[in-house]
């Protein structure tokens, strides 16, 4: 018997009436629900609570009436709802339908010229609460047609901030699906990320971490690191990585330096990326901007992506190596004059001898690509394809180390390895031909002179 229950039995009635003549009850019923939601923690916790029917109330009405009719005030409850009272209820929205009802919306307010400013960022910041609840917004963004819409909105409002950062961060969300990060690739969100990030800069910090969030993640796509290296930005990236490094003296913005190496970790997954790092002198960089590192504990995070990129980056050689990329040398006894081994060791020491071919083959990827893949946070482990698995090949090949000849004088000290026994006929008093017994265990006994 609440005043929030009789709003919302009002709101139920207005919806079951196919005429739109009621608007002024509407936006009655709408301004009052809002004024409770914002006012009092009980109306928030009322209509998200187990068995309660305000959300469901809710979306419907956004669903079945004309959107200008009075949606917006709707929106800005549920904006409020999820903002202030956390993820659960980011989670009862999700549950209800809300993404797909949230995604119908932001399609029509799209078709406006122009678009409304304030609605955009409500629904994108929506968008971006429920996401990571939803493991299935990349699929459902994808089927009703609302990719392009977040990213051209960025492109033609890259001066504001207020509007790009929830859809930067509505693109993130729909970048952890491998399909939408090549579509909205081929759109060009990539060179758009670029235009977003740069050089070291105390203003507008939280854009350019989500900027880098979203371009980590979209650089996970082989189609999408292969454009950034052909366009250079891997010696961009590693360039504002020791521009961040040089000037953040006091470590405050270690989170966006992270976000540059998770871009770079995720570039260099390919083979194209590795030799564009190796040749953008990002060996030596990465190891200089470590040790300058290691003094601080807080930037472990740090040392330990470069680490790893390293790690992946550097040149691979099968064992035994002749050169001095290793501490340890392992000489053959025997190098044949010709064969595999022999061009091994001919070799120069700068040259990579293992063919690198994780990179074949894979215009099929997003083929293969399943719709309810977990969005990651998960980090790409790098695999290492030049570790032998045939047991065959990693069997010792046993040689004689004297030939035949040689061994035969320890005859004399083993007979049993060279005589032939035989058992006696005790009736023809001639030996018989020794036949195995299949089932016979233990050490063969040869019956004395007595026992005969």
């Amino acid at each position: 018997n609440s005043r929030t229950i009789s709003l919302l039995s009002q709101l139920e009635k207005i919806n079951l009436d196919s005429v739109l003549g009621e608007s002024d009850s509407a936006r009655h019923v709408t301004s009052k629900i809002l004024h409770l939601v914002q006012s009092q923690e009980k109306t928030r916790k009322e209509m998200t609570s187990k068995g309660s029917t305000g959300i469901e109330i809710i979306l419907s009405t956004l669903e079945v009436k004309c959107f200008n009719f009075f949606g917006y005030g709707f929106i800005e409850v549920l904006h409020f709802i999820i903002m202030e009272c956390g993820g659960r209820r980011a989670s009862v929205l999700v549950t209800k339908g809300g993404t797909q009802i949230l995604l119908q919306l932001l399609l029509t307010a799209s078709k406006d010229s122009p678009p409304n400013e304030e609605l955009m960022v409500l629904l994108h910041t929506l968008l971006a609460k429920i996401g990571p609840k939803d493991k299935k917004i990349g699929m459902k963004a994808r089927i009703n047609g609302v990719l392009n819409i977040s990213l051209n909105l960025v492109k033609h409002n890259l001066q504001n901030h207020r509007l790009v950062l929830p859809c930067l961060q509505v693109l993130r969300v729909y970048s952890t699906n491998s399909v939408n990060a090549v579509s909205l690739g081929k759109n060009g969100v990539v060179e758009l990320m670029f235009k977003i990030i740069g050089p070291f800069s105390k203003r507008n910090t939280s854009l350019m971490k989500v900027a880098l969030d979203t371009l980590a993640a979209l650089l996970k796509s082989k189609t999408n690191a292969r454009r950034a290296v052909d366009r250079g930005y891997v010696q961009a990236l590693i360039t504002i990585y020791v521009d961040w490094h040089r000037h953040d003296s006091r470590h405050r913005y270690m989170l966006i330096r992270k976000g540059v190496l998770q871009c770079i970790k995720s570039v260099t997954n390919i083979k194209l990326g590795r030799k564009a790092f190796i040749d953008a002198n990002g060996m030596k960089i990465l190891y200089n901007t470590s040790q300058e590192c290691l003094a601080v504990r807080t930037l472990d995070p740090l040392v330990n992506t470069s680490s790893l990129i390293m790690r992946k980056c550097f040149p691979k050689n099968r064992l035994p190596l002749p050169t001095i990329k290793s501490a340890f040398h392992f000489q053959l006894p025997v190098i044949p004059a010709s064969g595999p081994v022999a061009q091994l060791y001919n070799l120069p020491p700068d040259v990579d001898d293992v063919v690198d071919e994780s990179d074949d083959n894979d215009d099929a990827e997003t083929e293969s690509e399943i719709e309810t893949e977990i969005d990651d946070d998960k980090d790409q482990h790098f695999k290492n394809d030049d570790i032998e698995t045939d047991i065959n090949k990693l069997k010792p090949r046993q040689e004689l180390g004297r030939s035949l000849e040689e061994l035969k004088m320890y005859e004399q000290f083993f007979p049993e390895l060279s005589e032939n026994f035989q058992e006696w006929d005790l009736v023809s008093k001639e030996p018989k031909p020794f036949v195995p017994d299949a089932n016979l265990s233990g050490p063969i006994v040869v019956p004395t002179a007595s026992e005969e």
